[in-house]
C-alpha cells in the first residue's frame, strides 16, 4: 500500500510545482484549518473508537489548481497513531456546475507491519448552486484500498440549505461497494453556524445499515478554527 500512497503524494508535488510553473507571477492563496471534535466518522465509521478527535490542515491554491495535507488521530486497536492525508486537483465550472477532480493519498502514522492500510482513491465530484441550495455528488474509486480490500468505489449524493448568511444545514447519503467485505450505506444529516470568518460549529447525526459499535448511529459536534 505505501508504494501507492507515495505516488499519490509525489502526484501532488509535481502538480505544485506544475501549477507554480504556470503560474509564476501569482502567490498560493494558504488556508489553515483546526478542528476539535467529539468523535472522528469517516463514512458512517469512527476511526477513534468513538473518542475526541484533534485535526488539522492546510490548503494551497494557485488559481483553479489545489494541494493540501490533512491530519487526525485514529484508534484502530493497533500501534496506529494517526492519519495524514496528502491530496491535490483541480477545481472548475462548466454549464454552470462546479466541477473538482483530484487523487487522495491516506497515510497512516504507526501502522503494524502488513496491515495493508495506506491507499489512494481518485476523486471526481459536481455541484449546482439554485439560490440558497446546493445539490451534489461525488464518487471515489480506489484500486488498492484500505486493508483487505483492493478495488472499491464510494458515490455520494449530498445539499446544502444555507437559510441565513451564518447558518448551513445539510445532508448527505452514500454507498461504499468494497471486493472483500460487504458493501454498505451510510448517511449524515447536521446544522453548522459559523460565529465570525474564522469559527464555526458543527453538530451531526451519522448512521449506516451496517450493525456494530463503531457504525452505529451517534451525534458528533464539531468546533472548527479556519486562519
Amino acid at each position: 500500500m505505501m508504494r501507492t500512497a507515495l505516488a499519490g503524494a509525489a502526484a501532488a508535488a509535481v502538480l505544485l510545482l506544475t501549477t507554480g510553473a504556470a503560474n509564476a507571477q501569482s502567490a498560493p492563496d494558504v488556508a489553515w484549518n483546526v478542528v476539535a471534535a467529539s468523535d472522528y466518522v469517516f463514512r458512517g465509521y469512527s476511526q477513534t473508537n468513538e473518542d475526541p478527535a484533534l485535526q488539522g490542515g492546510v490548503d494551497a491554491t494557485i488559481g483553479a489548481f489545489y494541494v493540501g495535507a490533512w491530519g487526525s488521530n485514529v484508534d484502530f486497536g493497533d500501534d496506529t497513531d494517526a492519519e495524514v492525508d496528502i491530496y491535490g486537483g483541480y477545481r472548475g465550472e462548466a454549464g454552470g456546475f462546479a466541477f473538482d477532480v483530484g487523487a487522495v493519498a491516506y497515510l497512516y502514522v504507526g501502522a503494524p507491519d502488513g496491515a495493508d492500510y495506506d491507499y489512494v482513491e481518485f476523486k471526481g465530484a459536481a455541484s449546482r448552486a439554485i439560490g440558497p441550495v446546493t445539490i451534489g455528488a461525488v464518487a471515489y474509486w480506489s484500486p488498492d484500498f484500505f486493508g483487505l480490500d483492493e478495488e472499491a468505489t464510494y458515490v455520494e449524493a449530498n445539499i446544502a440549505v444555507t437559510p441565513a448568511p451564518q447558518w448551513t444545514v445539510s445532508g448527505a447519503i452514500g454507498h461504499q461497494a468494497l471486493d472483500i467485505n460487504a458493501d454498505y450505506a451510510t448517511w449524515n444529516a447536521g446544522v453548522a453556524y459559523a460565529f465570525n470568518d474564522h469559527v464555526a460549529i458543527d453538530v451531526r447525526y451519522h448512521d449506516t445499515d451496517v450493525s456494530g459499535p463503531l457504525s452505529d448511529d451517534r451525534a458528533v459536534a464539531a468546533l472548527k478554527f479556519l486562519f
